[in-house]
């Protein structure tokens, strides 16, 4: 506990900061320590300074709670006050943007303003030369965060821990999961600051003699037989509560790790595993143990409490584990499944993170489960190259490992069930490597996808379908400004009659085009997300692919996994073209302009010959509010640059291509409400036309990588269950009101 000081306001803190002013005499408890790390200066003039690697000075962005992190630099040094409020901005500079330049490990020197190149930070962290300082101090107020200014006394505590074990194991030299590994942090002891290993090994060792005291006190009586043989008496049960003692060190150390960060939005930590992967933090935050808030082992504790206490009495669980290849577990079973996405996650090198403590503290109670040092891997079913030596042999690896364990679904499993397998995985293109050399992959081929799907029809399944189910958050680290998935793509597999009979390519590609409109219709009226699209309609793509034995091209060789891929590809933007057919000339000129320039400029020439094409005019277009035209130049309107005084009972042309574009301003500026207001102004027709033509967007947005765009109108479709509840229940405004559109 003497590592974990609390902090007392004094009232020289409170004559520069007069929002302190209430907590004069009193003793806070701390509920986080922000470091930033740092490096020796690379200017030959600051080279004894060690400065700061911060990617914000931002504490808080709360509205009317904002505080931040000044810098004063100070003959040669520089030392750091906190402030409450705004940041004053300077021009061009983000407030508060802290010493980061760019992605990745680019920063600035703060004395200098020398730029610090990512390999000589990784230089130093491979050399051990890499620190870190105390930045700021977050305590619990009045029921509020109070952010305070580095305190000496507090870093020099910190540096007083000395723990007397440290995880060794070594973390995997695999760069694409573990980010550390290149700048020195290479063992789980290296994932930890001094005084969390302090904390955790306490914790840790305590776990042990909890389990002495609760057996001791259990007050009723029972044999010796441990929890691990079934025994149900005072020793069992001890072992069990240490189990869960465990498990809340294990959910500590997720909030007590130096990857643990500080979110300024909601003053709050964000957790080790915020994503499936050891990222590399530069400013981090570290959780009091001993505050009874988010990071504490108290909080730890009643979570897993929370869990427990929904349990009805007498419920009995029960979980194996069994390779999949061989298991015996789904015999005339139903069977619902989410396999490993081929190399998007390495589960079990991840493991280790949490393994190496659960081994400290349970290892006497589960011997066998707890021999190694590490997680085993060597069966484990991922595509992971620097396992396997190349990515030919990790993508082979994974083809059989998984056709096995399909196969084994698809012997063992019930009949009368179809096998629904859950996908939520996007990948981008790569190349295939050939006799030939490198064959790039078609648009919107996916190796992991290709690779998984093979391994689903060489085992005997046929796909049936697909159902997209909402699973995904949208709150998650990996979709917060991505065009992640919004959904899981659930295949539905049935075995492959053994009487199937085998097709043409011509004949395949017929019966695709005849059936994949259908369901594409069927899943755009289930408002799936454009960014779901293009994999959910693989499933009916897939299963006109599957019902057949084989499908041969003219020469009669079978037409692989990546070719039908490709076909099913082609025919959905076949049919998201055929659609534009229920756009006006307007739209389809605005659609066609926006494929080859987005919301760019270009030639007047080129405008005006596309125009006599679609059966226009530049000048309608203008006039229509849609485009703009000078010197030369044309560009189509952005949602916020439309005329902001605009009202569509007076407008007499109003091309589909401008609805979308007003619901999408008024959707991203004021909210569901206000675009619902708008739709109910407008004729179910032009509105139906303009979601169609969201989607549409969307798939060319994503494939040009405007991903800003591509956002918007994945947003949109995704609102749109709710815009349409809300124009059905909300009587339209009147016709007068135009300024209702005002921005």
């Amino acid at each position: 506990g003497h590592l974990y000081p609390k902090v007392e306001v004094t009232a020289a803190m409170a004559r520069e900061r007069p929002d302190l002013e209430r907590y004069v005499g009193r003793k806070l408890t701390v509920i986080a320590w922000l470091w930033a790390r740092t490096v020796k200066s690379p200017n030959p003039a600051f080279r004894d300074v060690d400065v700061p690697l911060a990617s914000t000075f931002m504490l808080s962005t709360k509205k009317g709670k904002e505080a931040y992190v000044e810098p004063v630099i100070e003959g040669g040094g520089y030392r750091f006050t906190v402030k409450a409020g705004r940041p004053p901005g300077n021009a061009g500079v983000p407030p508060a943007q802290g010493t980061k330049l760019s992605r990745g490990a680019n920063f600035r020197c703060l004395m200098s303003d020398t730029p610090i190149a990512g390999d000589y930070i990784k230089a130093e962290g491979k050399a051990g030369r890499m620190g870190a300082r105390l930045m700021a101090i977050v305590a619990e107020g009045d029921r509020s965060r109070v952010y305070l200014s580095p305190m000496s006394e507090h870093e020099e505590r910190a540096r007083e821990a000395e723990p007397e074990w440290r995880p060794g194991q070594s973390l995997p030299d695999d760069h694409r999961n573990f980010w550390t590994f290149s700048y020195g942090l290479t063992t789980w002891g290296d994932l930890f600051t001094p005084r969390q290993l302090v904390a955790l090994t306490t914790f840790s060792d305590l776990v042990t003699e909890a389990i002495s005291r609760v057996k001791q006190d259990a007050g009723f009586p029972g044999d010796e037989t441990p929890l691990r043989d079934g025994g149900v008496g005072a020793a069992a049960y001890a072992e069990a509560v240490g189990v869960y003692l465990a498990f809340a060190l294990s959910k500590l150390s997720n909030v007590g790790s130096l990857i643990t960060s500080w979110m300024s939005d909601r003053g709050a930590f964000r957790e080790t595993f915020a994503r499936q992967a050891i990222p590399m933090v530069w400013d981090y935050a570290e959780a009091n143990a001993f505050a009874d808030v988010g990071g504490s082992l108290s909080h730890c504790l009643e979570k897993g409490a929370m869990v427990l206490e929904q349990f009805p009495a007498g419920t009995i669980s029960l979980a194996m584990q069994a390779d999949a290849a061989t298991q015996a577990a789904t015999s005339c079973k139903l069977v619902s499944t989410d396999p490993p996405y081929y190399d998007n996650i390495g589960y079990a090198d991840l493991s280790d993170f949490f393994y190496v403590w659960l081994r400290r503290s349970l290892q006497t109670i589960f011997p066998d489960l707890f021999a190694t040092l590490a997680v085993p891997k060597a069966e484990e079913l991922v595509a992971t190259p620097y396992r396997h030596g190349s990515k030919e042999k990790a993508e082979a690896f994974f083809l059989n490992g998984m056709t096995q364990a399909m196969r084994r679904l698809a012997e063992q499993t019930h009949p009368a069930f179809p096998v629904t397998i859950y996908y939520a995985f996007k990948q981008s293109e790569s190349a295939r490597k050939t006799n030939a050399g490198e064959t790039p992959a078609p648009p919107g081929i996916s190796t992991g996808w290709e690779t998984f799907l093979d391994a689903v029809i060489r085992a005997g399944f046929a796909v049936t379908g697909t159902w997209p189910v909402r699973t995904e958050g949208a709150g998650r680290i990996v979709a917060k400004d991505t065009n992640a998935l919004a959904s899981s793509i659930v295949l539905v597999c049935r075995k492959r009659p053994a009487d199937a009979a085998p097709a043409t390519r011509r004949q395949f590609v017929t019966a695709l085009k005849a059936e994949l409109p259908a369901a594409l219709a069927h899943l755009q009226s289930g408002n799936i997300a454009p960014v779901d699209l293009a994999q959910a309609a693989i499933g009916p793509g897939m299963a006109v692919y599957t019902r057949y034995a084989g499908v041969l091209d003219a020469s009669g060789e079978p037409v692989s996994v990546r070719e039908a891929l490709a076909l099913i590809n082609q025919t959905l933007d076949e049919t998201l073209a055929e659609q534009e057919g229920d756009f006006d000339a307007d739209s389809r000129w605005a659609l066609a302009w926006f494929q080859e320039f987005g919301f760019g400029e270009g030639p007047y020439g080129k405008a005006e010959m596309l125009s006599k094409a679609k059966n226009t005019s530049v000048a309608g277009l203008v006039e229509a509010g849609i485009l703009e035209s000078r010197a030369g130049r044309v560009c189509l309107l952005r949602p916020a640059e439309l005329d902001a005084g605009w009202d569509p009972a007076t407008d007499g042309r109003l091309p589909v291509w401008e609805v979308v574009h007003r619901l999408i301003r008024e959707h991203d500026a004021r909210g569901e409400a206000a675009a619902a207001a708008l739709v109910g102004t407008l004729e179910a027709a032009t509105v139906d036309a303009a979601r169609e033509l969201a989607y549409r967007l969307y798939t060319i947005c994503e494939r040009k990588k405007h991903a800003a765009e591509a956002r918007s109108y994945n947003a949109f479709v995704q609102s749109w269950p709710e815009i349409a509840r809300l124009a059905r229940t909300t009587d339209p405004p009147p016709a007068e009101s135009g300024a209702l559109f005002d921005a």
